[in-house]
């Protein structure tokens, strides 16, 4: 009789364990950054009487003003109210200003998501240099690393973490 081959079941087959680098802003906190923000707009006593707004859409943030200095305000207020919920401010793409009619300013702030593919093409770079005993791949807009050893994995954590690549990373989906 021949001999059949089986290929293993799920249950009997390995997997590596795995990590993904990914780049992401928790949308949440930045919707209760902008409240908290909208809420000392109305309050202060120089915005008073003004046309000023933040508007948020889910992807961007505008900001509307009547003038540089409210502008500048409300962009300083809208920082600092990130900072404290712990958002990286390198997820935000400020635009230039521009006139938005009726003598009012506008500045778009775009939420940045996911890693560039260069920056993916970077990170995969500094793995493979550094002849950890890993496997890196860009999946999307994240960077899945695979190994045997659960100490590689976290070599390359701090290997990641110590050099800059100008977006906040994370480490997430971490299976073992």
């Amino acid at each position: 009789p021949r001999s059949r081959r089986t290929s293993p079941s799920l249950g009997e087959m390995k997997l590596m364990p795995s990590f993904d680098i990914v780049s992401e802003l928790n949308l949440q906190e930045v919707d209760n950054a902008i409240q908290q923000a909208r809420k000392e707009v109305e309050g202060r006593y120089d915005f008073r009487g003004s046309k000023c707004e933040i508007q948020w859409d889910k992807k961007e943030i505008n900001l509307i003003g009547e003038d540089e200095y409210k502008m500048n305000a409300m962009k300083d207020i809208l920082q600092s109210k990130m900072h404290r919920r712990g958002l990286d401010m390198r997820s935000l793409q400020f635009e230039k200003m521009e006139a938005a009619g009726g003598q009012l300013q506008r500045q778009k702030i775009k939420i940045v998501q996911g890693i560039d593919k260069e920056i993916a093409k970077n990170i995969n770079k500094l793995i493979k240099d550094s002849k950890l005993k890993v496997q890196a791949q860009i999946v999307d807009d994240k960077v899945r690393v695979t190994s045997k050893s659960i100490d590689e994995l976290q070599a390359t954590m701090s290997l990641v973490k110590g050099k800059n690549f100008d977006v906040p990373l994370q480490f997430g989906n971490m299976r073992s």
